[in-house]
């Protein structure tokens, strides 16, 4: 764990934000008081399930049937 006044955090902020990315908890403090904690939040992947739709939309018999608005543009 690193402790850094806010004026030290301002300045190097970005490596800061790297160090986090890593694992490491920064606390930023005002006046020697911790103020604040710079954590790295988890990234989740959900893995897709194929078929977990299945059932759930529906689509109109009619859904290729020619529209009239486009009749027009049709050979």
């Amino acid at each position: 764990m690193i402790q850094v006044n806010i004026h030290e955090a301002k300045t190097h902020f970005s490596k800061l934000i790297k160090k986090a990315m890593n694992g490491e908890e920064i606390i930023i403090a005002k006046g020697n008081k911790p103020v604040a904690k710079l954590i790295n939040i988890p990234q989740i992947h959900h893995k897709r399930k194929i078929g977990s739709a299945k059932g759930k939309l529906t689509i109109s018999p009619d859904f290729n049937k020619e529209l009239e608005d486009f009749k027009e543009y049709t050979y």
